[in-house]
């Protein structure tokens, strides 16, 4: 637990996939099939991660938890029985369901077995054309999304924008939203895979059969308040030049985008980190390299490493409060 922990890649195929995670994020993709995200770290029953390389390498995060917890979560260690974070890179070349995620007292009555979900985005880059979806308009009620989804106009309820490189949503449990059209992104979230589909676009597979709906889970669980939901951008993403900028702050992660020219430090703050290489490349102090789209989880017992950029590297850094 003294040094950064990089975990092997978990590779989802999905129906509104692509194959940008290879071509862009280098993930070895071992079919033909659309691949929509790509676990990064992840202590999920569906999967758990395994450290890729160093003294630690093929160990799982769940061995590394029940093992040495405080060491890896610090003083957290006694409020969590799973890790905290869920991190992914997706592939959004299709349209995502337009979904949403309960929070913490729905999904004790609705899926127990499962947790809240919220999460944050980071746009790696967007297609003309592309768009976000996220929460609904002002004035829209139950009855009003519930005819909509069925008449098949339900995006005209929601609000919208079109996705920018740098561009950080943070999407709260129980936000209505959805995301397509060729957009690469980031994700860190609550530990939990818990979906409800509102619309899935008329989609069928290839036997003629559609996605199944969860309408009534769905409206259990939207925040009617919830209104239009906006995001930060991150200004100069991608460009060689040194920014910092604090992104999201809330009761599960904080994240700052880190992006620097020279030698700076990671980790050493007692508290759980994890460093998501959005853009460029570098090398920790250690000598490993640090590629566009690797993860690195920082354990709260690391003592502080330097982090040494190769040009410009940045860096979404995601902080346990």
């Amino acid at each position: 637990m003294e040094t950064p922990l990089r975990f092997v890649p978990f590779l989802r195929p999905m129906v509104w996939g692509g194959r940008r995670l290879a071509a862009a994020l280098d993930k070895p993709l071992p079919t033909a099939e659309p691949y929509g995200e790509s676990w990064e770290v992840s202590d999920h029953p569906l999967h758990r991660s395994v450290v890729a390389s160093g003294p630690l390498a093929g160990r799982t995060l769940r061995h590394l938890l029940e093992t040495a917890p405080r060491a890896l979560l610090g003083s957290a260690a006694g409020a969590t029985a799973t890790f905290p974070w869920l991190i992914k890179f997706l592939d959004a070349n299709d349209w995502l369901s337009v979904q949403v995620h309960p929070d913490e007292p729905a999904v004790r009555w609705l899926w127990p077995q499962e947790g809240s979900k919220t999460e944050a985005w980071f746009i790696l880059d967007a297609a003309p054309g592309s768009r976000v979806y996220a929460g609904l308009r002002p004035g829209v009620g139950p009855a009003q999304l519930l005819a909509a989804v069925k008449a098949g106009t339900v995006t005209e309820c929601l609000h919208s924008f079109e996705p920018r490189p740098g561009d950080c949503l943070f999407l709260q449990a129980g936000t209505v939203h959805a995301v397509g059209g060729g957009v690469l992104m980031a994700e860190v979230q609550q530990t939990s895979d818990a979906t409800y589909r509102l619309f899935d676009w008329d989609r069928k597979d290839a036997k003629g059969k559609s996605r199944e709906l969860h309408l009534a889970e769905s409206l259990a669980c939207i925040d009617w308040q919830r209104g239009p939901v906006a995001p930060v951008h991150a200004e100069g993403f991608g460009e060689p030049r040194r920014r910092r900028q604090a992104l999201v702050n809330c009761p599960y992660f904080s994240l700052e985008l880190a992006q620097e020219t020279e030698p700076f430090a990671c980790g050493g703050t007692g508290r759980l980190q994890a460093a998501v290489v959005l853009a460029g490349r570098g090398r920790w102090a250690a000598g490993e390299e640090l590629l566009a789209g690797q993860t690195w989880v920082l354990p709260a017992a690391m003592p502080a490493i330097e982090c040494r950029p190769e040009g410009t590297v940045a860096l979404l850094l995601a902080t346990l409060p």
